[in-house]
């Protein structure tokens, strides 16, 4: 695909300009190839995904359309935050791994190890990522997807210099590590090029160690879809049959020029041809296949159809999100794509010139469909549009986009941070009737137990209306300590809410219950405090009284009444604000502790544990994504331009007492709300 020489140097999956003038990946790139193995030709699909943490929707999307993942560690600096939450998202999506050990030639030219000191350094690394593969892989494959250096699975080189050695090969090709010293004591890498070239090596390990989709899909199905396996559909999705229905999910859209949106992603069974017409599972709505692509890269190729286990781009799905299942009938569709972190830092975005507002609102839903994990608000009553992402640089990125690709002039506001609320105990039973005086309905809110919210965080509890006998979901709560009658109860769980039906006997209940979890949707989108999001919830539709002619229980008496009731509970049980904190690594040479500790401590943070090794320091952090802006040029003038940070996790945590009202003041002012709530 590239020649020889360029490799290396040539990015030709950072095609994009921002990309070569950041040095960094900011988008994922699909690329299908041919790989050859003892004379048997291999079709590889490789997905290139960023490592930054800002661009991590990215990754989690990408392991969605793949069966094997390749962990790229640095042999210097060792086993990385972001590494972790990469191998996690992997994991989730039931991904298998292999390791590759990049700059290996720094240990052998800058740092001058002996072959032993090297061998102890990339032995650490192999044990850590080991470690932590088997504390978060599936209880089926905890023990079976350790890496090893024995048979293949690890792999170690140079990517700079083109080289790679993993033990099958050097046992193949008579190679050791005698020959990388010697070709870099005469200061010529091209000699290891040459013996070890590094396609041949890291493919050689994809191919023996990755599984193909007939197997892979046996065991991701189930965990994916959620439809009746035992269907024409569900055993053709487990083996991946090319004779089946069509299904194919999207994961990422790409605006193309000429031919208008491209929707990459897997197509996990069936066939697809050019002219078929299929359903858009969630847009409920039938369209033709315009054209099957595959990737090289930056360039599309057409092909006449593709078949199950592929990475292809197919044209002609209008509108289409990625998460959206795509099938010749209708269909379960596949689980939602959900990414480690939700978006925390947000900019409202304008026109520079007024008449360019119609082409903003274009643009802005241009953006969310290229990069879902932006959130764009555009809200209609207040003319604000809002954009949230995953950080400083995300945004900064989309919005330089959107100045030089989409060539419409911005201009954005600071950064402003988006809050939570919820309650700190249980509120008493609350009553909301409807304008008409006819229904009554009784709800009642409290916190939600910690296990339940980490178990809809980490995705063991999938989010979305509940089907009336959804046997999965009961034992899963069972398994968490939910009472089996009071599993049976639950309605919806929703950005990290739950509805709860405690309602008895009630006849009409069935007719007016997807009303009651649209109201309950509203409010968990917009709380009472200040119209932010809510967390963390459990609102219950204890009693209703409901009036005997339909007529009189439209949306417009329900909605409003539901709504009014939750608000009015979640005050008297003591509604308050959470806010965002990341939990950082800090990385610095070691007499530099002192001014990270001032730094932390000024930004309302706390310092959680240091760790020395050697003349550098690992500081973990906790700080208020408030107070974050800027940190970057803080820590490089605090260190000298000599620290770096990571972000590890995210929280959220109630907002100090003292910071409440004024917080709350500020955001109704920013959203022009009035002041008395």
């Amino acid at each position: 695909m590239i020649s020889e020489e360029l490799a290396g140097k040539q990015l030709t999956l950072d095609f994009r300009e921002d990309e070569k003038e950041r040095g960094i990946t900011i988008d994922a790139a699909n690329v299908s190839m041919i790989h050859d193995v003892d004379n048997v030709k291999y079709l590889i699909n490789l997905i290139d995904t960023p490592g930054h943490v800002d661009f991590g929707g990215d990754v989690t999307r990408a392991m969605r359309a793949v069966d094997g993942t390749i962990i790229l560690v640095d042999a210097v600096e060792g086993i990385m935050p972001q590494t972790e939450t990469v191998v996690k998202q992997a994991l989730r999506e039931r991904v298998k791994p292999i390791l590759f050990i990049n700059k290996v030639d720094r240990l052998v030219r800058e740092v001058k190890l002996t072959p032993e000191k090297i061998q102890e350094r990339l032995t650490k690394v192999i044990t850590e990522v080991n470690r932590f593969i088997n504390n978060i892989a599936p209880e089926e494959f905890k023990g079976k997807w350790d890496l090893s250096v024995q048979d293949g699975s690890v792999c170690f080189g140079s990517a700079f210099h083109k080289w790679a050695l993993s033990i099958p090969y050097m046992q193949k090709h008579n190679v050791s590590f005698k020959d990388v010293f010697d070709a870099y004591a005469k200061d010529d890498p091209n000699e290891m090029s040459h013996k070890a070239p590094l396609h041949k090596v890291v493919l050689n390990a994809v191919v023996k160690h990755h599984p193909d989709p007939k197997q892979a899909q046996a065991y991701r199905i189930p965990k994916i879809w959620h439809g009746d396996l035992d269907s024409e559909e569900g055993q053709a999705l487990l083996k991946c049959d090319p004779n089946g229905p069509v299904a194919f999910i999207v994961t990422k859209i790409v605006i193309d020029k000429h031919a208008g949106e491209i929707s990459a992603g897997r197509l996990y069974s069936g066939t697809v041809r050019q002219g078929d017409e299929v359903d858009m599972i969630l847009a409920k709505r039938k369209v033709r296949v315009q054209q099957v692509n595959i990737y090289k890269g930056p360039t599309r190729m057409q092909v006449d159809s593709a078949v199950a286990g592929n990475i292809i781009g197919l044209v002609g799905l209008k509108d289409a999100y990625a998460g959206e299942t795509v099938s010749s009938k209708v269909i379960t569709p596949f689980e939602a794509i959900k990414h480690i972190f939700e978006p925390v830092v947000t900019k409202s975005i304008d026109a520079k010139k007024p008449s360019d507002l119609p082409k903003l609102v274009e643009v802005l839903k241009q953006v969310s469909k290229e990069d879902p994990s932006i959130k764009i608000e555009i809200n209609q009553e207040t003319g604000e549009n809002l954009m949230s992402g995953m950080g400083e640089l995300h945004l900064e990125v989309i919005e330089n986009r959107i100045k030089s690709e989409k060539g419409l002039d911005v201009v954005t506001s600071p950064p402003i941070v988006v809050y939570r609320e919820t309650v700190q105990k249980i509120s008493p039973e609350v009553e909301g009737r409807t304008p008409n005086k006819h229904n009554i309905f009784f709800i009642k809110v409290e916190p939600l137990d910690e296990i339940l919210y980490e178990a809809i965080r980490s995705g063991e509890l999938s989010e979305g209306g509940i089907k009336k006998k959804d046997k999965t979901l009961w034992e899963t709560l069972v398994k968490l300590g939910v009472d089996s009658k009071a599993a049976r109860q639950f309605r919806d769980i929703y950005k990290g809410n739950i509805l709860i039906d405690g309602t008895r006997g009630e006849v009409h209940i069935g007719e007016i219950i997807e009303l009651v979890i649209e109201a309950f949707e509203q409010v968990m989108n917009e709380g009472p405090l200040a119209r932010e999001p809510c967390m963390k919830l459990k609102v219950t539709l204890t009693d209703t009284k409901l009036h005997e002619d339909a007529i009189h229980r439209g949306p417009a008496q329900v909605l409003p009444a539901v709504r009014d009731a939750i608000r009015e509970a979640m005050s008297k049980a003591l509604a308050s604000m959470f806010e965002p904190l990341q939990i950082l690594e800090i990385d610095a040479p070691s007499q530099y502790l002192g001014e990270i500790s001032k730094l932390v401590g000024n930004k309302r943070g706390q310092m959680l544990e240091v760790e020395q090794n050697e003349a550098y320091i690992k500081v973990k952090a906790k700080l208020p994504v408030a107070e974050m802006f800027g940190l970057t040029s803080d820590l490089r003038s605090a260190t000298g331009g000599r620290g770096s940070h990571y972000i590890i996790d995210q929280v959220f945590e109630k907002l100090p007492f003292e910071l409440q009202q004024k917080i709350i003041l500020s955001i109704r002012k920013r959203k022009g709300l009035t002041e008395n709530m």
